[in-house]
């Protein structure tokens, strides 16, 4: 009888310490990926920071994937070849929703969840988006155009056509723009991921005059914005008005030497640590992933979680890069 007394006694221990440590919650075998492309920029390290503090603070495995220049195609054999590794679940952000959609539907279809960071698919069958709300983000860049334009000028954009975040950002930029008559979009350029044919066709419209002066030029998305401040900053162009997206140094540096008006601040760090954090819940409260959430008022996730926006100008800028350096 003292062995069982005993035994029992261990088993009490081990339950105690399994349930108060943790252990059993998360496991170092579930693996999450985020998979995104132009992986090398500055934005999307944010993202892996991110993917880092959750998986420290959770012991489990996150790991960003995905081409480091602007490509859809291999964005998608890249999320196929994370799908074949049947992870405990995926963020991606998705380029082109066309290609991605199916999928997005074939990974839920094989029970592997997605959620969608930074850039939608909202016709696949994703649990929800995890990101900015693009088209606030277009209008709060708006109010910053027209407070340092004065309301009046020509505008030229520099985006994607095609990719949904933009896409949104731009519609909310011509929301605002609407209501201004004196405001004319004179061009949108497609950088196709590139942002040196942002730095080449500022060259080329920057000595334009007449009815054809570029005033401003907006940039939707990260890599544009510095490529357009440093050809401002060689033709030292203090009267046109830029206003940029995200927040790489060479972006930050440009603001403080009063190159770029403002730029719009996103979270991709919070996308990523929240991002991970609700895909591995799911094992906790699993969903049927087979089951459509959009219309069902008593959904148990939500359609879409915002992370946030903020404007940097020169107001702030300092601030903003203190807060950031405190994280690192």
């Amino acid at each position: 009888m003292q062995w069982i007394k005993a035994a029992l006694s261990l088993a009490v221990v081990a339950v105690s310490v399994a349930v108060l440590g943790g252990c059993g919650r998360h496991s170092s075998s579930e693996h999450f990926y985020l998979v995104a492309t132009n992986t090398k920029l500055a934005y999307w390290q944010g993202a892996v920071a991110g993917l880092d503090a959750i998986a420290a603070k959770d012991h489990i495995h996150a790991e960003m994937r995905g081409p480091q220049a602007f490509d859809p195609q291999a964005e998608v054999q890249e999320f196929r070849s994370v799908v074949a590794l049947k992870p405990a679940g995926i963020l991606v952000s998705v380029v082109d929703p066309r290609l991605m959609a199916p999928e997005i539907d074939a990974a839920m279809d094989a029970g592997i969840p997605v959620i969608t960071v930074d850039s939608d698919a909202p016709n696949s069958r994703r649990l929800y988006f995890i990101g900015t709300n693009n088209r606030e983000a277009g209008r709060l860049g708006a109010h910053a155009l027209l407070e340092r334009m004065h309301d009046k000028g020509n505008v030229v954009f520099f985006t994607m056509p095609g990719q949904p975040n933009l896409d949104e950002r731009l519609s909310g930029y011509e929301d605002v723009l609407a209501t201004q008559p004196d405001v004319h979009v004179t061009d949108i350029v497609d950088i196709r991921g590139q942002g040196t044919v942002a730095f080449d066709k500022t060259q080329q419209m920057l000595p334009l005059t007449g009815k054809n002066h570029v005033d401003a030029f907006v940039c939707l998305e990260a890599s544009a914005g510095k490529e357009v401040g440093e050809v401002l900053r060689r033709n030292n162009a203090k009267d046109r008005v830029l206003i940029a997206m995200d927040t790489d140094q060479a972006t930050l540096d440009l603001i403080k030497q009063g190159i770029i008006a403002a730029t719009v601040a996103q979270k991709p760090y919070t996308m990523a640590y929240v991002g991970v954090s609700m895909l591995d819940q799911l094992h906790f409260e699993p969903l049927s992933l087979k089951t459509s959430y959009a219309l069902d008022p008593f959904s148990p996730v939500p359609a879409f979680i915002d992370t946030g926006t903020a404007l940097v100008d020169s107001r702030n800028v300092d601030e903003y890069q203190q807060q950031k350096q405190r994280a690192h």
